[in-house]
């Protein structure tokens, strides 16, 4: 990524659980590990067009792996994070804690 382009929090999201799942890390199991860590739902086709916008961005890399039986053949195509996309997230990771840095916000509203 070019100076001054910065990832986007659901490309964030992805490339983090592309990361936790290491070898694990194809579609379906991606949207899985969003949900359950993020708490928050995906839909498959948002997780797969991010996943091929961070791949042509160099930050992540796919292979094409034959299926077991359990996929009648079927090829399963997996995702790793690149060493570009490690650090994106750290960039990000410390553009967040300089913006949060001395920051505290008010939890009470305001009464009018």
């Amino acid at each position: 990524m070019g100076r001054g382009e910065y990832l986007g929090e659901f490309e964030q999201v992805v490339l983090l659980a592309v990361a936790r799942l290491k070898d694990e890390a194809y579609g379906m199991r991606v949207r899985e590990e969003i949900e359950s860590r993020a708490g928050r739902r995906a839909t498959i086709g948002a997780v797969y067009a991010t996943l091929e916008r961070v791949v042509s961005k160099g930050l992540a890399r796919e292979t094409d792996l034959p299926g077991g039986d359990e996929r009648s053949g079927l090829a399963r195509r997996f995702y790793e994070i690149t060493p570009a996309g490690m650090a994106a997230l750290e960039d990000a990771r410390a553009l967040q804690a300089r913006m949060w840095s001395g920051l505290r916000l008010r939890t009470e509203r305001r009464r009018s």
